[in-house]
């Protein structure tokens, strides 16, 4: 079994606070800033379009801002590691929130993405640092119930962002969804300027920023990234600008390497890779980033062609998961202290295997309560297995690394999404095309069920495919169960 006993004694930089709750509610609203400016856009399309114009390109509305918050998360973690979480928790709220200012003042679409690639440039900062702060805050035995009320209010935001976008793009004017952000980010900022104190740190300890590398990390991932997001969308995957950017990705990949190697304090630290039990975590919820695809993407879709719901109906179906899995993540506390951090997380994607293998087994076309159950037991297994693999690596690491740590887990659970929405996408239009022939894919599908018209056919085969789907994301579950699962977790006393 994993440890949960200290190893050896971490070193003395949590940070003190005279009040941790207003810090922690900073935290909280920081998180909800970062989470709903992921999904609050998606309901006021439409009105952002008929104001602004250029709809080729409204989906960099959504693909800038995640491109610029992933990219940007090793390196917001190296540099909280270097100067203390509070100075890059409020430079990179000020840039949210200026990031925000400057989309609502926004005079035509592509001036909006800018704006929103500003936002995700905010963003990184607020999702890396607001996790590692959560735990410098807490010791190990209470960081659950700090990290289950982030995993809370990102699942709230997650579900409340398109309803709130929509009522404000109705009711008001689209650029108030920007401009909300000000007052709640100003809170949030003043909260943490005023309460949160960070030790001094002795200047001769701060090593040089590695700017080259953090150059060569953005440039590399936003191309690679960007070849994954809008190939065999904007383009097809084998065309020149697809394959352009994959070759160019590639070297800059190489860059990355060449260049962290010669740094003194490189961006991405070869510790992070050569730790059996980090590499293992971050390849682990990389691969829980491309399972979540499954359901995130293609079930909504699948209840509204397949079980004939309507589009609130459908959001439902999806979102009930966000309701079990803070909960089972708050209570796994009691599960790892008695059978460890791995059996625990094995324990929780174990179930989720089952769980996802069990959904192409549902009756066609079904009720809607029969995939509403499982995405309750399957939001409640992945709590399971995501929070202890966390709370493992960032109780694994001193301060000084914690930063970092935590960056490149998020990143690559981030990273994970990114490629699962290009593989398994790729996999349900293969099985559609397969089943009607031609260029048929879920475009067509989506197309359709706007029209109000779905052809019996073409409901067979979205459920054939968003089976195809489940069956790969359980393959993959069985798989993070067989080899990923770190062996042990080194906790040290803190």
């Amino acid at each position: 079994m994993d440890s949960t006993r200290p190893a050896t004694r971490d070193t003395p930089q949590e940070p003190r606070t005279d009040r941790r709750g207003a810090v922690v509610a900073a935290l909280m609203l920081a998180m909800a800033l970062a989470a709903l400016d992921s999904t609050v856009v998606s309901t006021a399309v439409p009105q952002i379009v008929g104001d602004l114009g250029g709809f080729s390109y409204f989906s960099w509305l959504f693909s800038g801002y995640l491109l610029a918050v992933t990219v940007t998360l090793p390196v917001y973690g190296r540099l909280s590691d270097t100067f203390g979480r509070k100075p890059v928790l409020v430079a990179g709220a000020v840039l949210f929130l200026l990031g925000s200012l400057l989309c609502a003042l926004a005079w035509n679409m592509a001036a909006l993405v800018a704006f929103r690639i500003v936002q995700g440039l905010g963003g990184g900062a607020l999702q890396g640092t607001v996790q590692t702060l959560a735990a410098d805050l807490y010791p190990l035995e209470q960081r659950p119930k700090i990290q289950a009320r982030l995993s809370t209010v990102w699942a709230v935001s997650a579900v409340a962002g398109p309803g709130l976008g929509g009522l404000l793009a109705s009711y008001a004017d689209w650029r108030w969804i920007f401009l909300v952000n000000l007052p709640v980010g100003a809170v949030a900022l003043w909260l943490i300027v005023r309460h949160l104190r960070e030790p001094a740190r002795e200047r001769a300890a701060r090593a040089r920023v590695d700017w080259a590398g953090a150059l060569a990390v953005f440039a590399c991932g936003g191309v690679l990234l960007t070849a994954l997001v809008q190939g065999g969308v904007a383009w097809p995957w084998l065309s020149a600008p697809s394959l352009a950017l994959t070759s160019a990705g590639l070297v800059l990949l190489a860059v990355v390497v060449v260049v962290e190697r010669r740094a003194a304090d490189p961006i991405i630290p070869g510790w992070v890779w050569r730790r059996r039990t980090i590499a293992a975590v971050n390849l682990a919820l990389g691969a829980l980033g491309l399972l979540m695809v499954a359901p995130t993407v293609f079930l909504p879709t699948y209840a509204q062609s397949v079980l004939g719901l309507a589009p609130v109906a459908a959001g439902f179906v999806l979102s009930v998961w966000t309701l079990t899995w803070p909960v089972s993540a708050a209570l796994s506390q009691h599960v790892y202290r008695r059978i460890g951090f791995r059996s625990t997380a094995m324990l929780g994607i174990g179930t989720a295997a089952l769980i996802l293998s069990a959904f192409p087994f549902l009756p066609y076309p079904g009720e809607a309560w029969q995939p509403t159950l499982l995405m309750l037991l399957l939001g409640a297994a992945l709590g399971l297995f995501q929070l202890p693999l966390i709370v493992g690596v960032q109780s694994s690491v001193v301060w000084e690394e914690r930063g970092t740590a935590t960056a490149s887990i998020l990143f690559c659970r981030q990273t994970g999404q990114t490629v699962g929405a290009a593989l398994f996408g790729a996999v349900a239009n293969g099985v559609l095309a397969a089943r009607l022939g031609g260029a048929s894919d879920l475009d067509a599908v989506t197309r359709a069920l706007d029209a109000g018209t779905v052809p019996e056919a073409t409901r067979r085969a979205v459920a054939d495919a968003v089976h195809a789907v489940y069956l790969g994301a359980a393959a993959l579950a069985f798989l993070v169960l067989l080899f990923l699962a770190p062996r042990r977790f080194p906790v040290l006393d803190q």
